[in-house]
C-alpha cells in the first residue's frame, strides 16, 4: 500500500522519516515549507510497506494545468507531476525486495493523474542503487564532500592552494561565526540577491523573506548561518542545513570586494571543523552548476582531493498517453526544442 501524508500531519511525517536509518534533512516537513511557499507545488511524503521491504518518498506535488505554457489546454486539478524537492532526495529503501514497490508505485501515480516524475537522487546515500527498478537513471556529474571525522583529516584531504587560501583570509583579519538570528536574514538577502544579478540567475533563484523565515524557523534543530566578516561587514555568508550525521552547504553569496581575501574558503573550513565538533561525518558541498565539472566544481574539490560521489537523475513516465499529449501541445509553438534533454519535456 502507498500511503500519502501531506504537510497538515506533519508530526507522522517526521515521525516515518525519523524512522529511516539513512534519512537525511531534505526529507523532514520543516525542510519542504520553505518550498511550498516558493510556489514549487504541494509537499506529498509517499510511503510504502511491503512484505519484505518499506520505503519512503518526498515530492512536490505541481499541477500542469498551472504551468504557463500548458494553461489553454489542460485544465487545473487534473492533471499533476512530481519533483524532488530543491536539493537531493528519491525513495528511501529498506529491504532488498523493489518488485512491488514498481508495482504499487506506478499504479498509485497514474490512479493519481500523476503524468511523470523527475528525481534528484541524494549522492551520499546513493539511493538511485535500490530505486533503479522504479526509474531510469541518469548519471550527471560528481558532487563533493568534506569527510568531517577530525579536524585532521579536514586539514589533510584540502589541496596545498586551499590551504594557502585558508592562511590568506585567516592573515587578513577575516572572523567567522555562526547564528540563527532572523536579524541576519535582510544582510544574507542583498548579498545573494547581488550574487543572483552578478551571475545573472534565473529569476526563480530570488527567494522572498518568508522562505528564509521558513528556513530559520520549521527547521529549528537542522539549519544555521556561518558567516565571515572583517572589522566592518560580513564577506561572506551562507546557510547550512544538518541531520543524521550529514551537513550541507545550502545557499551561500560574498561581496566581491572581498573576494581576492577567500572568506569562503575560510567559512568553509570553519563550517566543516563546526561539523567535526558536533559529530557529524560529512559535510556535502555538491557539484557544478548543472551537475558539471566547471569552475564551481573545483573551487569545491579543493576542500576534499578524494571525494568522489556521483549525482543521478531519476526519470519515469507514467501516463504515456497523456504524456504525449502534453508534449503535443508545447509542440505548436513555433521556437519549441522538441529534441531537448529536459525532462519532463512538455516542462522544457
Amino acid at each position: 500500500m502507498i500511503e500519502a501524508i501531506s504537510l497538515d500531519d506533519e508530526k507522522k511525517w517526521d515521525l516515518i522519516i525519523r524512522s529511516f536509518k539513512d534519512f537525511d534533512v531534505y526529507y523532514l516537513s520543516g525542510y519542504v515549507k520553505a518550498f511550498r511557499l516558493n510556489g514549487d507545488g504541494e509537499p506529498m511524503l509517499l510511503y510504502f510497506e511491503g512484505e519484505n521491504s518499506r520505503a519512503v518518498n518526498v515530492v512536490m506535488k505541481r499541477d500542469i494545468g498551472k504551468y504557463e505554457k500548458l494553461s489553454s489546454f489542460v485544465e487545473e486539478d487534473v492533471y499533476f507531476d512530481f519533483t524532488t524537492p530543491y536539493g537531493y532526495g528519491g525513495f528511501l529503501i529498506e529491504g532488498e525486495d523493489t518488485r512491488q514497490l514498481d508495482i504499487e508505485y506506478t499504479d498509485f501515480c497514474r490512479n493519481n493523474h500523476v503524468v511523470s516524475e523527475v528525481v534528484r537522487f541524494h549522492p551520499l546515500l546513493g539511493n538511485q542503487q535500490k530505486a533503479g527498478t522504479v526509474y531510469g537513471n541518469v548519471c550527471l556529474g560528481k558532487t563533493v564532500a568534506i569527510d568531517t571525522r577530525s579536524p585532521e583529516i579536514i586539514w589533510k584531504n584540502f589541496t596545498s592552494k586551499n590551504r594557502n587560501m585558508v592562511r590568506k583570509a585567516q592573515k587578513s583579519g577575516l572572523k567567522t561565526y555562526w547564528t540563527r538570528d532572523e536579524g541576519i536574514i535582510e544582510v544574507f538577502m542583498e548579498i545573494y540577491n547581488a550574487t543572483m544579478d552578478k551571475d545573472q540567475a534565473a529569476e526563480y533563484y530570488y527567494f522572498g523573506r518568508n522562505f528564509y523565515e521558513s528556513i530559520i524557523n520549521d527547521l529549528k534543530y537542522n539549519a544555521m548561518w556561518f558567516y565571515t566578516k572583517s572589522e566592518i561587514e560580513i564577506a561572506a555568508i551562507s546557510i547550512f542545513l544538518f541531520a543524521n550525521g550529514k551537513m550541507h552547504y545550502h545557499l551561500s553569496a560574498s561581496r566581491k570586494e572581498y573576494r581576492h581575501m577567500a572568506p569562503t574558503n575560510l567559512l568553509l573550513y570553519e563550517a566543516a571543523l563546526w561539523a567535526a565538533e558536533n559529530g557529524y561525518e560529512t559535510l556535502h558541498l555538491g557539484g557544478g552548476l548543472g551537475a558539471s565539472c566547471d569552475n564551481l566544481y573545483s573551487f569545491k574539490k579543493a576542500f576534499n582531493r578524494q571525494s568522489d560521489y556521483d549525482f543521478y537523475l531519476g526519470k519515469k513516465i507514467f501516463c504515456e498517453d497523456i504524456y504525449e499529449e502534453l508534449v503535443g501541445y508545447r509542440e505548436r509553438e513555433k521556437e519549441f526544442d522538441a529534441g531537448s534533454s529536459f525532462f519532463p519535456l512538455y516542462r522544457a
